[in-house]
């Protein structure tokens, strides 16, 4: 009898179930805790962070505060919130006493306090209109807070009665664009941040006064913006902000500026960068107060351009750029305790690593190897971050010594009979015979000698990346529990590879791009003979979609199916109907009606008489990113070409799938179409 089913009999006779090794699968994705923010305490003894936990009865997720004593190494996470409503954004009080975040508990956006002596969380605002982000200022007596309000409007409660009220016509009238963006209509609203007194308790003491309201433009900036676009000085006197001033050019317009302002109000904001036409945002000051730290692109018009490390002299005004010769664009930033270096955050060759910037030298050393960074802090000398894998959603980790302590161990016990997918990344010569990397990752229960269908992913941006990264969309690990082998390339375009690959695909939509992605596939293959290649589908999402529709009129003999989500269709009608005209007009050269030419090179409806391919469609009917529009086209061509092929439209989901349930029905109903034609 062999070792292990001596063991077996061991385990059985004691009582004890193993389960049996399984693959990753959509609802063991779409139930698990999520790792999300993370604060270290002033004296940096403890570590707060939020998790996200899904309620699929609900179908909707539930954010909650956690906390661990960074003194005893045994400390185990403690749970400090638990409520139907989610706590959000924690800051720590400036004594430590205390943890402040946001919260709907009481029925609308509130901010929070709860005491470290021990009781309940205690509500310290009562805004009539909903809290949107926040910081508390570095004396403890002042918040930022940021709401949606009339910018008309002489206080908040004049927005509220404002939005309560019901007209009997339905009708908007508008006369200039963004009049719908992301997924949402523009109902006159502003995104303005305001400033109010705390009082001994940590209360909001008075009615908040307007800091930006002066301004045309939304602080933080919408969709995606945060209170990383605004920052008290360590005085907390005053406040710098990164704001679009509006107008009609808002929609093509890319040109954030950095405006200084009393954090008490009573005057105009001042605009600090206004030699700079381009994107200046992520204020941060110096421990002494003296320096602005922010980062900057140079060209106007592009959300891909590189951001650049600047520092202002606010003495003096005098700014300069710091590690100019590091070719990467940095996401995030903060300055170490002693005003030495700044940490930074920044893809790099399929990771997304920390960094340590020297301000004097400029010199960079990489904190992190392999992994993605999501979120960190550093407090005196301990940095702390979210970081994720390929292998595992983001944990929670302590740099020490250079080593990387794990201090969380969400989802161990949900995942402990699930066997990930191996992966490895690899590179090849693609377009211009330049160096282009990719991953490849095998099924979960891979066996030596044998071959296995190939789901080929395409990612979106298109400057973006699929690197060493966890994902709750478009994640591998779903495709290898379903026993497929997944192959992702980062090709021209792709950040973390310089600048000037991220520019190369800019008016080359479907040249390098398409070039890498066939090189890459058929290197993958030659490299690991374990990829079935005559058993594959491409998918891709966004400029991915874009490229499934590209792929069936280019390389029409690839796969066996595709799968299209929110993408391209008509270059054209596109240009007419996105909302941020930036991208297109960046990304052609211009304008339609100046640039046609540039637009239809790469236009997929030019070869719909070349499709022959299986492709399921997949639309989110909020997407005004990529309207609807676009997917119906797809999918008309597809049909009246008598081609096999399937619709999924989400009427209540944007540019993303986000609902949980939505989620399970989008991944049964991609893998049942890879299924399909791959598993027959």
């Amino acid at each position: 009898m062999t070792l292990r089913l001596l063991v077996l009999g061991a385990l059985a006779a004691a009582g004890t179930a193993m389960a049996a090794p399984r693959g990753l699968t959509i609802e063991d994705l779409a139930s698990m805790d999520r790792a999300g923010s993370v604060a270290l305490s002033p004296d940096a003894s403890r570590l707060v962070y939020t998790v996200r936990s899904t309620n699929m009865e609900k179908n909707r997720g539930n954010t909650q505060l956690w906390m661990i004593d960074l003194r005893n190494p045994k400390a185990a996470p403690q749970q400090l919130t638990q409520h139907d409503a989610s706590a959000t954004d924690p800051e720590w009080s400036a004594s430590g006493d205390a943890i402040y975040f946001l919260s709907g508990r009481s029925g609308s956006s509130q901010l929070w306090r709860l005491p470290m002596s021990g009781g309940e969380a205690v509500r310290v605002s009562d805004t009539p209109v909903d809290i949107e982000s926040f910081h508390v200022s570095p004396k403890g007596d002042r918040v930022a807070m940021t709401f949606s309000v009339f910018r008309d409007c002489p206080d908040l409660a004049c927005t509220k009665k404002r939005t309560e009220t019901k007209n009997k016509a339905s009708g908007k009238l508008y006369d200039s664009l963004f009049v719908r963006h992301w997924d949402t209509w523009a109902d006159g609203r502003r995104n303005v941040l305001y400033s109010a007194p705390i009082d001994s308790k940590g209360r909001v003491g008075a009615m908040p006064v307007s800091l930006s309201g002066s301004i045309d433009g939304d602080v933080p900036s919408k969709p995606f913006g945060d209170a990383g676009e605004y920052s008290f000085s360590p005085d907390g006197k005053s406040i710098v902000f990164s704001v679009r001033a509006a107008g009609k050019s808002e929609s093509w317009s890319t040109n954030f500026d950095l405006y200084e302002v009393s954090a008490e109000g009573g005057a105009a904001p001042r605009n600090l960068t206004a030699e700079n036409p381009a994107w200046d945002t992520k204020p941060k000051f110096s421990p002494d107060g003296k320096t602005l730290a922010y980062l900057a692109m140079k060209r106007p018009g592009f959300e891909a351009d590189r951001f650049h490390l600047v520092l202002l002299d606010l003495a003096t005004g005098k700014k300069r750029v710091v590690a100019e010769q590091w070719d990467r664009s940095i996401a995030d930033m903060r300055w170490r305790p002693d005003g030495k270096a700044i940490l930074a955050t920044a893809d790099d060759i399929g990771q997304h690593r920390l960094f340590s910037i020297d301000v004097n030298s400029g010199k960079v050393n990489a904190l992190t190897e392999k992994g993605y960074v999501a979120d960190f802090d550093m407090k005196r000398d301990t940095i702390v971050m979210a970081q994720a894998s390929l292998g595992s959603g983001a944990q929670v980790f302590r740099l020490n010594g250079g080593k990387q302590e794990q201090l969380t161990q969400l989802n161990a016990e949900r995942l402990k009979d699930v066997r990930m997918g191996e992966y490895e990344q690899f590179s090849f010569a693609g377009a211009n015979g330049e160096t282009v990397y990719g991953h490849v990752m095998k099924p979960w229960n891979a066996e030596p000698g044998k071959k296995y269908p190939v789901a080929f992913l395409v990612h979106g941006g298109p400057q973006g990346s699929f690197g060493n990264s966890w994902s709750y969309r478009w994640n591998p690990q779903v495709y290898a529990g379903a026993g497929y082998a997944t192959v992702f390339i980062d090709f021209h375009g792709s950040t973390g590879y310089g600048q000037a690959f991220t520019d190369s695909i800019s008016g080359d939509w479907g040249g390098k791009p398409l070039e890498d992605l066939q090189k890459g596939l058929a290197a993958a293959t030659q490299k690991f003979p374990w990829l079935d290649r005559e058993r594959s589908c491409a998918l891709g999402a966004s400029y991915g979609g874009f490229m499934m529709n590209w792929i069936a009129g280019n390389w029409n003999d690839g796969f066996k199916c595709l799968v299209n989500h929110d993408g391209v269709f008509d270059q054209r009608g596109m240009a007419y109907s996105t909302e941020e005209l930036w991208f297109t007009e960046w990304e052609n050269g211009g304008t339609y009606f100046d640039k046609a030419e540039a637009y239809e090179k790469f236009n997929p409806v030019n070869f719909v008489s070349k499709w022959k391919t299986p492709m399921l469609v997949v639309q989110g009917d909020l997407d005004f990113r990529i309207p609807t529009a676009q997917a119906l086209g797809t999918f008309t061509a597809l049909q009246r070409r008598g081609i096999e092929s399937k619709l999924l439209v989400f009427p209540d989901e944007n540019h993303w799938v986000l609902k949980p349930a939505n989620s399970i029905m989008w991944h049964h109903t991609v893998i049942g179409w890879l299924d399909q034609h791959l598993k027959k």
